[in-house]
């Protein structure tokens, strides 16, 4: 998607009134037959956008054949769905174009009432979003406020639109449309945090950090495992720059990059599952009437209409699944907000975020705060609860279709608003800090961070591991007992826990020493690093930081 469709499903999200620019799908879609011409129509009526309550009042719903009495106004609104579906409109009226089109090609409806049909939807979609268009409650939903509308606009015609429809299988197809459009437009937003984070790497190469397990210090560490993207440059400044600045990048590239990699997978793999039209389905059933289900679903850009008429109307696997895309996106951002927040802190000192990303007190003047990173911890929380939302929902519904399903759409929009505003601000926030490399550099020392890489050197030279963890580890407490590091030892002193050790040894000792030992695949050394960093630099296309 280009930069144009970044707008789509935020417009939609965030002011369904206003308009957005489509995807190439979708200015490629045309309902008419090739070759033809829309037939010439008459003048459309006018359509007022000033609320009428006593039109309202007494207009006769258009499923109310059977009904007597109108419903109490409690009642009504209770059950509308206007007040956030809306945000359906661009999808519905797509959805109603490439049924309108069907229909005709079917011998259904003629092609005049085709054409007057769409010539009323390009008007009707025109006054949204000019924010002309009357959104009215008593017409409950997004569907019938425009079917009415269209009604009102061009009359007879409009009442064939709903032909083999139901509402059931139409707002499945819409929500769906809806959600592949969000989808793409959360996957540039993660290449885009991506590449934030790869630069913030380079601008930070070779620096190393302590590694924590249980929030202790454990071992010096790269962070390359997902964020690194350019090796040819990495490789070329660390022959220039000294090799603590080349590591620091590396452990922030690689809690962050595969994460959000996986995340994109999960987004990907949920676009392909729910890209089947639900549209024909009907209310579960099915219809008698000769309609062409492939044709609908190939004008919108499915893969393939659903096989099972009850499923396809049933279903809300696809909207579970991306809410659980997003919570695990969250989650991850939630964690590298912690992170950050902690790094940010006095007692670490490792980061320090910029004033333009940053916020103060009202009472302490000293203050500087890390808001964004907090926030994002804190509204990872409220797309976890959109999650178990719509899983609690959907638990105990029998098929097919059940009004519950109403209730699907506030936690999509939700989550979705809130999972775009989160890797927006993380990108943005990896923009804007440094990384104080004295303060780390000072903290290295503590916490005997080359211990491992020692009991690994007396592995080589032929000592079982746990023989080599029980020197190392009485080494560690000669070293705490004198308040010294494992390289201030004598080879001496060494010897008297094993005679294994030999001169060689002090190349292993130093956070430095110890970070190029390791040479395992995905591992923190440099070579392991540059091979990823290649990885990522033609994955993503960088081409400068």
């Amino acid at each position: 998607m280009g930069a144009l469709d970044l707008s789509l499903s935020q417009s939609l999200l965030f002011s369904p009134s206003r308009s957005y620019s489509p995807s190439s799908t979708h200015r490629s879609v045309s309902f008419l037959p090739p070759g033809s011409k829309p037939r010439c129509l008459p003048p459309l009526r006018s359509m007022s956008s000033h609320d009428d309550n006593d039109t309202a009042s007494k207009e006769t719903k258009l499923w109310g054949g059977r009904f007597e009495e109108s419903v109490t106004e409690k009642v009504e609104k209770f059950t509308e769905s206007i007040s956030f579906d809306k945000v359906l409109y661009k999808q519905d009226i797509m959805g109603s174009k490439a049924h309108a089109t069907m229909l005709a090609h079917q011998g259904l409806i003629t092609d005049t009432d085709r054409d007057s049909i769409l010539q009323g939807l390009d008007e009707i979609e025109r006054k949204i979003e000019r924010d002309e268009f009357e959104w009215r409650t008593d017409r409950e939903d997004v569907h019938m406020n425009i079917e009415a509308a269209l009604t009102d606009l061009i009359g007879e015609p409009a009442k064939k639109l709903h032909t083999a429809r139901s509402r059931n299988d139409q707002v499945a197809t819409d929500f769906r449309l809806w959600c592949r459009d969000a989808i793409d437009t959360v996957i540039v937003k993660i290449k885009n945090l991506q590449t934030a984070l790869v630069q913030l790497a380079l601008k930070n190469e070779g620096l190393i950090v302590p590694g924590y397990t249980h929030l202790q210090r454990a071992q010096p560490v790269l962070l390359p495992h997902v964020l690194l993207t350019y090796v040819e440059q990495v490789l070329a400044f660390t022959k220039m720059r000294s090799l603590q600045h080349c590591y620091l990048i590396c452990m922030l590239l690689w809690l962050v990059y595969g994460q959000l990699e996986r995340d994109a997978g999960r987004y990907i793999d949920c676009r392909e599952r729910l890209n089947f039209c639900p549209l024909g389905a009907c209310a579960l059933a099915g219809t008698g009437l000769p309609i062409d289900r492939f044709m609908t679903a190939t004008a919108l850009g499915f893969t393939e209409p659903m096989r099972n008429s009850i499923d396809a109307v049933s279903d809300r696997d696809f909207v579970l699944e991306f809410l659980y895309a997003n919570s695990n996106t969250a989650i991850h951002l939630s964690r590298l907000g912690e992170e950050w927040v902690l790094w940010a802190s006095e007692e670490f000192g490792f980061m320090t975020p910029s004033d333009s990303v940053s916020t103060g007190s009202s009472i302490m003047p000293q203050k500087k705060n890390p808001d964004p990173m907090e926030l994002v911890r804190g509204k990872s929380a409220r797309v976890i609860g959109d999650l178990v939302t719509v899983l609690t929902l959907c638990k105990g519904l029998p098929l097919a279709y059940n009004r519950d399903f109403q209730e699907d759409k506030e936690p999509m929009f939700d989550s979705t608003k809130t999972i775009m505003g989160m890797i927006d601000v993380s990108a943005e926030f990896a923009q804007n800090v440094t990384f104080n490399q004295e303060r780390i550099k000072k903290s290295l020392p503590a916490g005997h961070l080359d211990a491992t890489t020692l009991a690994d050197y007396l592995v080589k030279k032929g000592m079982p591991f746990r023989s080599s963890h029980d020197v190392v580890g009485k080494l560690v407490g000669v070293c705490v007992s004198r308040g010294c590091e494992l390289q201030n030892l004598s080879l001496e002193e060494m010897k008297k826990l094993s005679p294994v050790f030999e001169e060689d040894v002090f190349g292993f000792l130093g956070v430095e020493n110890s970070v190029n030992k390791f040479s395992s695949y995905g591992s923190t050394g440099s070579n392991c690093v540059a091979e990823q960093l290649g990885y990522w630099v033609n994955k993503l296309k960088i081409t400068s930081t």
